[in-house]
């Protein structure tokens, strides 16, 4: 869990990078999800937990595009 959990971040840290705004959101999201969950002890739920946050890993890393304006009519 824990290396899943640190996992997130560092992809977080790498898709959102110099964009303040969207590092903090997703950081509180994170450790919301995280600690909203802390407490299960359902083997299968948990399972289910990793799966997801694996799958969120996933879409972050391949999915989300940064884009810059670098003239008035250019991204």
């Amino acid at each position: 869990v824990l290396k899943l959990f640190k996992l997130l971040h560092r992809t977080r840290q790498e898709v959102f990078k110099n964009d303040t705004r969207a590092l903090e959101a997703a950081r509180q999201k994170i450790n919301e999800e995280f600690r909203n969950n802390q407490d299960e002890t359902s083997e299968e739920k948990i399972t289910e937990l990793l799966k997801i946050a694996s799958d969120v890993e996933v879409i972050l890393r391949t999915s989300v595009i940064q884009a810059v304006h670098t003239d008035t009519d250019k991204i």
